[in-house]
């Protein structure tokens, strides 16, 4: 007897019904394997953490491939080198963790109190009414940050338009990476970005190239760089066309720490050059996927509030680079208060940028409770939740050259090339 082949029945509503039978039973019978694989894992959790650990998708970014190097090449920092900076070190710490033992005696550091000292009591508002310590909720003030706010009252308020909220408490960039494992080398190449003077707030001159129609575009950017302003660049025939330099010279006079260059193919952004004053380094992007925050869907406006910061994935030397860049263009104090974060997103060597507002609030029924990387809940947080909304504008980009000082002429540190990329999985950043 020859066997039964569904796609060579002749009637077509017959195929039909017998596809639509046998999609079911697949379905059927993925949902019965399913339900009793979830049987199974309940009264055995051990096989749920083993099946989550081998069915790992594997991306591009797990396969990533770095330059095999020697310990002094790391050190040099050299830009073109793709090494993991962050891992070395991060290794490192994790070995001399090991070294401190797991279980300390509490008879052993009996002497080290004084006995004319006597523990300090805890205050009301760090102990619940059953007596238990409650963790202190890092949105709300405290004494310190009261200090905080008396000693930058008697500093000179800044030289900015007053913002609705200001928050007086000072706070680094919340970065996911950590800029302060960078190769002493590397700072020593570039001690104007690396050590930057925190008592003065960046300034930023924004302006377009020649014969730009992209003025509104380069207004927007503006507001992204705190302290920043914008001037146009003449499109007159007859007047005198001021080069970059001059420009940086300029600058340079007015007391202002970068240059922004927006420049524009097809009336649309194409690059953005970002210039360090005085003397460089200057940093050549490529920009795509420009869109502006009108154009987002239940898009907010933004305030006059510092903004946080938050640096993701930069790993390399030539990484870490650009991400104190980015760095040394926005405050290093953030105005919590107005809620407002700016993210920086290196992924295969294409920087997203996207700026929101966030705000905590009360977790619906319907809404699942926040996991850690770990596939775990968190503690703390089931019944919060973290609502955002974009402000724009959104944009990528990528960059495509690292000079000395200004411009070309003045020599590279670092260029891009397109040879490089044919090794899918090996990247700059």
């Amino acid at each position: 007897m020859a066997s039964f082949n569904p796609l060579k029945i002749g009637n077509k509503l017959k195929r039909q019904q017998q596809h639509q039978k046998v999609k079911k039973q697949k379905e059927t019978s993925k949902r019965d394997d399913r339900f009793r694989r979830r049987r199974h894992e309940d009264k055995n959790p051990e096989l749920r953490e083993a099946r989550l650990a081998k069915n790992v998708p594997a991306t591009i970014d797990s396969k990533r491939t770095w330059d095999e190097a020697n310990a002094d090449e790391e050190a040099e920092g050299r830009l073109g080198l793709s090494v993991d900076v962050l891992h070395t070190k991060r290794r490192k710490v994790e070995d001399e963790e090991k070294q401190v033992p797991d279980e300390i005696n509490p008879e052993d550091h009996v002497g080290d109190v004084m006995d004319d000292e006597e523990p300090a009591a805890v205050s009301g508002a760090e102990t619940g009414d059953d007596g238990e310590l409650d963790e202190l909720d890092s949105m709300l003030g405290s004494d310190d940050s009261d200090d905080e706010a008396e000693t930058d009252a008697k500093q000179d308020p800044p030289d900015r338009a007053p913002s609705e909220a200001p928050s007086a408490a000072a706070s680094a960039a919340t970065a996911t990476t950590d800029l302060n494992l960078t190769p002493d080398a590397l700072i020593a190449r570039f001690p104007s970005l690396f050590t930057p003077n925190t008592d003065i707030d960046p300034k930023v001159l924004v302006t377009t190239g020649l014969n730009a129609t992209l003025h509104w575009e380069a207004q927007l950017l503006t507001s992204l760089f705190p302290g920043s302003a914008y001037i146009r660049r003449t499109a007159h025939f007859r007047s005198y066309k001021y080069s970059i330099r001059e420009i940086c010279h300029y600058a340079t006079n007015q007391a202002y720490t970068h240059v922004v260059i927006l420049n524009e193919e097809r009336k649309k952004p194409k690059g953005l050059d970002i210039v360090h004053l005085p003397a460089g380094p200057m940093f050549h992007f490529s920009i795509s996927n420009w869109v502006e925050g009108a154009r987002l869907p239940g898009h907010g406006n933004p305030t006059n509030h510092y903004p946080e910061l938050i640096l993701n994935g930069f790993r390399t030397p030539l990484g870490l680079l650009a991400a104190h860049l980015f760095k040394s263009l926005f405050p290093p104090r953030p105005e919590i208060q107005g809620r407002q974060v700016i993210t920086l997103h290196n992924q295969r060597d294409y920087i997203f940028f996207r700026r929101h507002r966030y705000v905590f609030r009360d977790k619906r029924g319907t809404e699942k409770s926040i996991q850690g990387t770990d596939g775990k809940l968190m503690k703390g947080v089931e019944e919060i939740r973290a609502g955002l909304q974009e402000l724009g504008p959104r944009f990528t980009l990528k960059l495509r050259r690292v000079d000395k000082g200004i411009q070309w002429r003045s020599g590279q540190e670092w260029v891009w090339e397109a040879g490089v990329e044919k090794v899918r999985t090996r990247f700059s950043l």
